[in-house]
């Protein structure tokens, strides 16, 4: 087992080379080299369980994995309870798109903590967390993964510890480690070797090897101010980082498999194509 890397959603490439539309999405993929995607459904589960199903089929005849993004309206930590219910209902729509098309990882933001203590809302997540893992069970889409994900503002709950804390909840929920949002919201101290290896080191101490050896990621270079990340960048700029050759060090070294998801803007599919070839080069 070696690393994956893909893009998420479709690099301005994708419209410049000819394809227009998702079932030529794996197609793409494999000429762009990689072996990966992650489906976007930022705005909402769109697609139906037919179109899922083919697109499925596609990417596994070439080998491409597939994940999905949830959508961004969901707020695990809403002091609203109809808010913390309505995301759960959007965790089940991501988990029965990402299942038809044989997957079996949905990426989820747990939420804000602007309105409240950072403890108060972990708790609240960590319950809306319990009921979703409850709901995907009782609905047989218990091999569906629930990554919560590492995010770039400081006022939004996903600290490292926090995301770690929510997956402790069981073992199927696998950590999405954003290293540009991490690197935002730590105003650039996780661009290092040294910082990526504290990183890698606590998601083996707190979840143990096995969800270090496979956990899901996102990388891309993020600019930030004062209150954390402020907008995504491509591979060209020299400013802000983070860079990610330590990184593919790392993974190297200690023979990590995990899924590396590129968000830069608009090259997403070529910057995955650079970490790929660097990891490979090691």
């Amino acid at each position: 087992m070696s690393a994956k890397f893909g893009p998420a959603g479709n690099s301005e490439s994708f419209s410049k080379m000819g394809y227009k539309h998702s079932l030529q999405v794996p197609e793409y993929i494999v000429k762009m080299g990689l072996d990966a995607f992650e489906y976007q459904c930022g705005r909402g589960v769109n697609i139906g369980e037919d179109k899922a199903v083919v697109l499925g089929k596609i990417a596994a005849e070439k080998s491409v994995a597939l994940s999905l993004h949830a959508p961004y309206y969901i707020s695990m930590s809403s002091v609203e309870e109809q808010k913390r219910l309505n995301s759960i209902r959007y965790i089940l729509d991501s988990a029965r798109a990402v299942n038809f098309m044989g997957g079996n990882r949905i990426v989820v933001h747990t939420g804000s903590c602007s309105k409240i203590s950072r403890e108060e809302a972990l708790a609240l997540a960590t319950d809306t967390m319990k009921l979703a893992i409850n709901a995907l069970d009782s609905e047989g889409l218990g091999n569906v993964r629930i990554c919560p994900e590492t995010m770039g503002k400081i006022n939004q709950l996903g600290t490292l510890e926090e995301v770690i804390a929510l997956c402790k909840l069981d073992e199927r929920l696998l950590p999405c480690i954003d290293f540009g949002h991490l690197n935002a919201r730590t105003l650039g101290a996780s661009n290092s070797y040294e910082a990526y290896e504290n990183i890698l080191n606590t998601i083996e101490n707190e979840l143990g090897k096995a969800r270090l050896k496979e956990f899901h990621s996102h990388f891309s270079k993020i600019e930030y101010s004062a209150g954390g990340e402020k907008k995504h960048l491509t591979f060209e700029d020299t400013v802000f980082g983070p860079n990610f050759e330590p990184l593919m060090e790392l993974i190297y070294k200690k023979n990590l498999s995990p899924t590396f998801i590129c968000e830069s803007a608009g090259t997403q599919a070529e910057d995955a194509k650079a970490m790929k070839d660097y990891y490979l080069s090691l």
